[in-house]
């Protein structure tokens, strides 16, 4: 045969018919085979600019996906029993047959777990706030009477007693410790909002260390960020993390709109603090927390003044401060400021908040050194803590 030179030009291998049936030939297997791959999957043939999507390597094989939503899957089905719903009923008039009567109506709805296999359900305290009576209703749809245990108010958590339980109905949470969290690390959210059935939500861990305020208006310190969604009455419920072990309690959300809306800003108590909380009240009945018995101006006050720290407006006669700090008085010349707090043991106070903060480290029986302004002279003084004991009828 003929070789066909490459540097032919068109005008002579046009003018030669074996030169025309040769490059009708080559086209026509090139077809041929571009047809052959394309009807046979094969995934090495580039059509124009585009490759078939089968030639670029998976990020990962369909065996590991499926073994981590198994995971999830798993952690759903082990403590979804643990979850509870919650319902707050308060009393209220109602008019029946002609005359007013007291009656319970439910108000609100929330979520909380099993804490032991005696029935403690452990929530948030702005779930049950102001109930004349709670209900809580497990998995299998039995719903039953709970009596509150006891409460920490300024740290936003609850402890239910379920009555009439059969301790084999009752599946209680796992616990992890909050001490070692990573931000990034995988987190669950489980809630089991107005009586329907569970749902989860998955994210991770965005922040820690967070400051967030509590229904008395102190701080609450520590708290975990996550932008796993909680929904409302998903609030008590837990948070886990990627063993299904409870991490910390789901409390809060940043909503920007006031609505309720979530902008994948949620917070949790961390359940180091939460396990405190609940083994005092359940061992011993009570909250003892170190205070030092003042009480304080809005911290707006001393802002319009242009000053920072805390204002003192009262000093009780029996408390840990009385003689020691000055509080404020009406005389006839005037309003006169009491003292106002800038230090505490040589950290900057500035809002109650820090004040409420530094408290939180310390014990009853603990002698701390305050820094003040008291009739525009800098001044240091001791107090020593007393105890401020909120005790829980049994």
């Amino acid at each position: 045969g003929r070789r066909v030179s490459a540097g032919a030009s068109s005008s002579s291998s046009s003018s030669n018919p074996w030169d025309a049936f040769l490059r009708f030939s080559r086209a026509s297997v090139a077809a041929l085979a571009i047809l052959i791959s394309v009807e046979s999957g094969l995934d090495d043939v580039v059509l124009g600019s585009q490759a078939l999507a089968t030639s670029l390597p998976p990020s990962r094989s369909a065996a590991s996906l499926a073994a981590e939503e198994d995971a999830v899957v798993n952690i759903f089905r082990e403590n979804t029993p643990a979850v509870v719903n919650i319902t707050n009923l308060q009393q209220v008039l109602a008019r029946s047959g002609g005359s007013l009567d007291m009656t319970d109506v439910p108000v609100g709805t929330g979520s909380g777990f099993v804490w032991d296999n005696e029935g403690h359900v452990v929530t948030n305290f702005h779930v049950i706030k102001g109930a004349s009576m709670v209900k809580v209703t497990l998995i299998n749809k039995e719903t039953f009477d709970a009596r509150v245990v006891g409460y920490d108010d300024d740290k936003d958590i609850a402890i239910l007693k379920v009555e009439g339980v059969k301790p084999s109905d009752l599946v209680p949470v796992r616990l992890a410790r909050s001490d070692k969290l990573l931000v990034g690390q995988q987190v669950y959210a489980i809630g089991n909002p107005f009586g329907l059935d569970h749902t989860m939500t998955g994210g991770i861990v965005s922040g820690l260390g967070r400051v967030i305020q509590s229904q008395s208006g102190r701080p609450i310190r520590g708290a975990i960020q996550t932008d796993a969604a909680i929904n409302p009455g998903n609030s008590g419920g837990p948070l886990l993390n990627r063993y299904g072990q409870l991490i910390g309690v789901n409390t809060a959300i940043l909503d920007p709109s006031g609505k309720g809306a979530n902008v994948g800003v949620g917070f949790a108590i961390p359940v180091d603090t939460v396990k405190g909380i609940v083994d005092q009240i359940i061992k011993y009945g009570r909250i003892v927390r170190p205070y030092l018995g003042i009480t304080l101006a809005p911290d707006g006050a001393l802002a319009q003044l242009g000053k920072k720290g805390v204002l003192i407006l009262d000093v009780p006669d029996n408390s840990p401060a009385a003689g020691i700090l000055q509080p404020t008085y009406r005389s006839f010349t005037g309003i006169v400021l009491g003292d106002v707090i800038t230090a505490l043991n040589g950290h900057p106070i500035e809002t109650s908040a820090d004040l409420f903060s530094e408290l939180d480290d310390l014990r009853v029986g603990d002698s701390v050194t305050l820094s003040l302004e008291r009739n525009q002279v800098q001044e240091e003084v001791s107090v020593t803590l007393g105890s401020k004991t909120t005790t829980f009828e049994s």
